[in-house]
């Protein structure tokens, strides 16, 4: 089931082994993406409506419907029961504590010459949270996108959800909502409901910014509307990579390692360790516990096409490579796993030690599971409140301030070819 393989070196050679799942998206992907965001753009609504009972089978006779009820979100909550409001109410605060401290304040100085800079920082204004609503429903998506925005003081937030036939949201997804404080939810998923929220429509609002996780056509819809609107990131399948010494406990790397795999089958789960030991030992794990799990078809086709066990020479060097690799998970089983910190350059989140599983992260530990995939962690960051601000430099120079760097700015204008811009400077001087 687990492949195990010896690093040699060599990276690209190890990312042949283990089959990378980098994909290119389609022409027929794009070129169906593009029509539908084309059609929205051109007809609104209408589209709208015919694309849900195309994909969907969601009829709508009046684009109302598209928006779900304050009853339709009681009865939700109603039916979820009080134990998981609870469970929300208590991931909303882990969230809150943590993100708090990402939140940036305006600045301002104060020069001796009279000149005063700065910097304001401001919510965006209007954020599009994409929920899955198909095969799957994440109310957690709904929290780890809202809490941040909330606090980076995003005035207008709604969602935007696809949904079957019968037209219902899901409970759960309705009451991650109701506690997440979002009261306006589109009834509207697919490259469709990206692209109404991109451009707006006169039942659908527009967005400043899209977030939140989709399958192709949804992150191919991200993609083209990036310009006209904003986006948090394009992600892939889910990933997770283990660093493990000869130490750390073979159950809890199986485990760990099916967390992922479980998603989908595109998943990749991978533990990179010095002791080949360990690796044969999780492998038996592997193959007595999935037989427990209803996704074991999902499990075991991602762990033999997409998962592995590297075996190095060394604890640094599985950390070295590891860089390389830029996981959107990383878990570290060594003995002292906080020794390993500064090492570790490249991942999207970070989780250290044997009591802190991935899945923590994923639901109430305090860090956001919106991650970077595919090696992106080498320059994106998990999803924060200092994705939902602007920052509007300022500055105010008195005339005598200016006066001290008006040959200079006239001089350094010409030097470019743009004599308009030294004018501007030349006529503040000027007698009248």
């Amino acid at each position: 089931m687990l492949k195990i393989v010896d690093y040699t070196g060599d990276l690209t050679e190890l990312e042949n082994k283990l089959h990378t799942r980098k994909q290119e998206v389609t022409d027929e992907v794009n070129k169906a993406v593009s029509a539908i965001v084309d059609r929205i753009k051109k007809e609104g609504d209408q589209a709208v409506i015919d694309y849900c009972q195309k994909f969907d089978g969601y009829t709508i006779t009046k684009p109302e419907d598209f928006l779900v009820t304050k009853q339709e979100v009681d009865e939700a909550c109603a039916r979820v029961g009080e134990d998981f409001l609870r469970i929300l109410e208590r991931t909303k605060e882990q969230l809150t504590v943590y993100h708090k401290n990402q939140v940036e304040k305006t600045w301002t100085m104060v020069k001796d010459d009279g000149v005063i800079l700065g910097s304001l920082v401001r919510g965006i204004e209007n954020v599009a949270l994409y929920v899955p609503g198909g095969t799957a429903a994440y109310p957690s998506t709904v929290m780890m996108n809202a809490i941040p925005a909330q606090l980076a003081g995003v005035k207008n937030m709604f969602i935007i959800t696809p949904v079957k036939a019968d037209g219902k949201v899901s409970d759960v997804i309705l009451a991650a909502a109701k506690v997440a404080g979002i009261t306006t939810i589109y009834k509207v998923g697919g490259a469709q409901g990206v692209a109404a929220a991109a451009y707006g429509t006169k039942t659908i609002q527009k967005a400043d910014k899209i977030v939140g996780p989709g399958n192709i056509f949804v992150a191919t819809a991200k993609k083209l509307c990036y310009g006209v609107v904003d986006i948090d990131m394009v992600a892939g399948p889910s990933e997770i990579l283990i660093v493990a010494d000869a130490h750390a406990n073979p159950k809890y790397v199986a485990a760990d390692l099916m967390s992922q795999a479980e998603h989908d089958k595109l998943a990749s789960a991978t533990l990179i360790t010095p002791s080949r030991a360990l690796a044969e030992k999780v492998e038996e794990e592997l193959k007595r516990q999935i037989v427990t799990l209803p996704r074991q078809e999902i499990i075991q086709s991602s762990l033999e096409n997409y998962g592995g066990a590297v075996i190095v020479k060394d604890i640094m060097e599985a950390i070295d490579v590891s860089n390389a690799l830029a996981p959107e998970h990383l878990e570290v089983l060594v003995e002292q796993p906080l020794e390993m910190l500064p090492y570790i350059k490249n991942a999207g989140s970070i989780f250290l030690g044997e009591y802190s599983p991935e899945p923590l992260g994923d639901y109430m530990s305090g860090t956001n599971h919106v991650l970077p995939t595919g090696g992106t962690a080498k320059f994106y960051s998990a999803l924060g409140v200092y994705d939902f601000v602007k920052h509007s430099a300022y500055s105010y120079y008195p005339k005598a301030a200016l006066a001290a760097f008006k040959d200079d700015v006239q001089k350094f204008a010409h030097l470019e070819g743009l004599d308009a811009h030294a004018n501007s400077i030349k006529v503040r001087f000027e007698e009248d």
